[in-house]
């Protein structure tokens, strides 16, 4: 039972987190991919920043901006009443951050290999650039973005440093499995941080699989075509 709490929350987290990590991954990734401007590479990179800054120093930016006191933090408590500092929806929108970067280089190298002449073709058919999107982009493009997203939710389930520093580890509340892992390790209880590790486990190999097998099925149907 003690695992069952932290478990359901990390479920929760990490799928929340992956749905915003999925919109906002797509999106940018579709502009970048499609479009030409003057410093594109540049926001390709900042988005790909939480690949490879310490988790710790995520926290850091997301306290500056979310915190009470921070740029966006002050305006939401302000005008709505709302924190988002040791809370559950912090959790979320730590991993989300942290797991954006899977979902964008995944859709965008997915978007990039679409044929631009089947979607000039619908262009030229009529159909708006939203209908080309739906209808042509995304379809084409959807292995590699679900695959990218299956890996951003086992990143999201394995989060620690980022949402340790918003939200902090409050049982039932905020404490996922990662921070339930290191709180039996640090108290002595083997057995609980073995059973929690096993779950963490099991559930990130099962996502892995099943993203290899959707990269799989799309490359055999890139050399097919």
């Amino acid at each position: 039972m003690q695992s069952l709490a932290p478990l359901l929350l990390t479920l929760k987290v990490a799928g929340f987190a992956s749905l915003c990590a999925f919109v906002a991954g797509v999106g940018l990734a579709f502009v970048l991919a499609r479009y030409r401007f003057r410093g594109r590479e540049c926001f390709d990179a900042v988005f790909t920043l939480p690949l490879v800054l310490p988790p710790t120093v995520l926290g850091y930016y997301l306290i500056v901006l979310i915190g009470r006191n921070g740029w966006i933090g002050r305006y939401l408590y302000d005008a709505f009443g709302i924190t988002l500092m040791f809370t559950w929806q912090g959790a979320v929108l730590a991993a989300a951050v942290v797991s954006l970067p899977l979902v964008f280089k995944a859709a965008r190298a997915a978007f990039e290999s679409v044929d631009h002449n089947l979607e000039k073709a619908a262009r030229t058919l009529g159909s708006t650039e939203w209908g080309v999107f739906l209808r042509i982009s995304f379809p084409l493009a959807w292995r590699g973005i679900m695959a990218g997203t299956m890996l951003a939710f086992a990143r999201a389930m394995g989060e620690f440093g980022a949402t340790l520093m918003v939200a902090g580890n409050l049982p039932g509340k905020t404490q996922t499995l990662s921070l339930a892992v290191y709180d039996a390790v640090q108290a002595g209880n083997d057995g609980l941080a073995a059973v929690l590790v096993l779950i963490t486990s099991a559930a990130c190999i099962l996502v892995l699989l099943c993203s290899g097998r959707i990269l799989k099925s799309q490359y055999l149907k890139e050399i097919e075509q």
